[in-house]
C-alpha cells in the first residue's frame, strides 16, 4: 500500500471512528453495563465485549476501569488493568501497519530509540492524553508489541487504580462518572512521574550519549 493509499484509508477510519462515537454515546453503555452487573459472570463478558469493541468509537478507557469498579469493587483491579491493554491494541496494530516512514514515522523512532520503547510508552501513558493517540503514536513509531504492551500495563496503573475507585463508590453508573477519575492532584503526580521516567534518557541524549538498549 501507497503512502496515499494509507492516507485515504486512515482518513476514512478517522471518520469512521469519530460517526461511530457520535452515533453510541458511553451514556447508553453505562446504562445497560449497570443493568449486567448483578450477574458477575455476565457483567465480566459484557466488559470484555466493550473492550474489543471499545476502539470503533473511541471511548475513554477509563469506561473499563470504572465499570469494573462498579461490579467488582477492588478486587476489579487487576481485571480491568488487563482489559484496558487489550483494547489498546487494535490502534496500535492498525497504525504499526499502515506506518509510513515520513517525518512522523522517523520522529517517533528516534523518541522510542533515546528513551526505549517500554520507558517511552510508559510515560506517554501517564499523561492523561487520549489512549487511542497513544496508540497510534506507539505503531507510527514503530514500537514492538512486547514492549507497546508492558509499557501500557505499567503506565495505565494509576488510571485503572483511579476508576475502579471511583466506580467502586457508585450508585449507578453515570457517564458523568469518568470526570471523577481526573482528580487534579493524580493527573499532576502522573506528569511528574512521566518527565522522571523520561529525565535519564533525555539528560543522557543531551549528552551525547548512546539511546536506551530497552526493546
Amino acid at each position: 500500500m501507497d503512502r496515499r493509499a494509507r492516507l485515504v484509508a486512515g482518513s476514512a477510519l478517522a471518520v469512521a471512528v469519530a460517526l461511530g462515537g457520535w452515533l453510541v454515546a458511553p451514556e447508553y453503555v453505562l446504562a445497560k453495563l449497570a443493568w449486567l452487573a448483578a450477574d458477575p459472570l455476565r457483567f465480566a463478558l459484557a466488559l470484555l465485549a466493550l473492550s474489543v469493541v471499545r476502539p470503533l468509537f473511541a471511548w475513554p478507557t477509563t469506561l473499563i476501569a470504572l465499570a469494573a469498579g462498579y461490579g467488582f469493587g477492588l478486587a476489579g483491579v487487576p481485571f480491568a488493568l488487563a482489559l484496558i491493554v487489550l483494547t489498546s491494541v487494535p490502534s496500535y496494530a492498525v497504525a504499526r501497519k499502515a506506518r509510513g516512514e515520513g517525518r512522523v514515522a522517523t520522529a517517533g523512532e528516534r523518541l522510542a530509540a533515546t528513551a526505549g520503547d517500554v520507558r517511552a510508552v510508559t510515560a506517554s501513558r501517564l499523561v492523561p492524553a487520549p489512549s487511542d493517540v497513544v496508540s497510534v503514536a506507539a505503531g507510527v513509531a514503530d514500537v514492538r508489541l512486547g514492549a507497546f504492551l508492558l509499557g501500557t500495563a505499567i503506565g495505565e496503573i494509576p488510571w485503572a487504580v483511579a476508576g475502579v475507585l471511583a466506580g467502586s463508590s457508585l450508585e449507578t453508573l453515570a457517564a458523568g462518572s469518568l470526570s471523577a477519575v481526573f482528580d487534579p492532584r493524580l493527573v499532576a503526580a502522573a506528569a511528574l512521574v512521566a518527565v522522571l521516567v523520561l529525565a535519564g534518557p533525555a539528560y543522557r541524549h543531551l549528552h551525547g550519549e548512546g539511546p536506551e538498549n530497552e526493546n
